[in-house]
């Protein structure tokens, strides 16, 4: 068999599942099944609309936060933390060994810490001139 590789600039999501089936078969080889759940905790105004709120999802017995936005309108009051503070409970109902994310140097890696969150990584210049840090919190040891 001779393989081959090509460059995709606009790649499918045909493509990308044909890319996904052998890593999840390697990784339920080698670490067992696991079940992905996303989860969503909105903030709405007297109107229904989503001003932001948290996006994640649970895999591996982790809780990624991908998404945390607080509205300019609420910032100060506790929102952010009552976000947190509601998606770690979330993550204990789900038997999380913990909660893992991202966030650049300019958003919010202090307010993590004070969550106590740890650092575990970082990329300098991502973006240029800035620096994106990972955080986790273990959840039960």
């Amino acid at each position: 068999m001779t393989l081959r590789i090509e460059l995709s600039q606009d790649p499918t999501e045909e493509q990308r599942a044909a890319i996904l089936a052998p890593l999840r078969a390697y990784n339920i080889a080698k670490a067992g099944p696991s079940l992905y759940e996303p989860v969503a905790l909105l903030v709405r105004d007297d109107n229904d609309a989503i001003l932001g709120g948290l996006y994640g999802h649970t895999f591996y017995r982790w809780l990624f936060i991908e998404l945390l936005a607080v509205p300019e309108q609420g910032r100060g009051q506790g929102i952010g933390s009552k976000l947190m503070n509601m998606v770690e409970e979330f993550a204990r109902e789900k038997d999380c060994v913990g909660i893992w994310l991202d966030t650049f140097d300019f958003q919010a890696p202090g307010f993590y810490k004070k969550l106590g969150y740890t650092e575990c990584g970082e990329i300098v210049d991502y973006p240029l001139g800035h620096k994106r840090h990972f955080f986790q919190k273990r959840l039960i040891d």
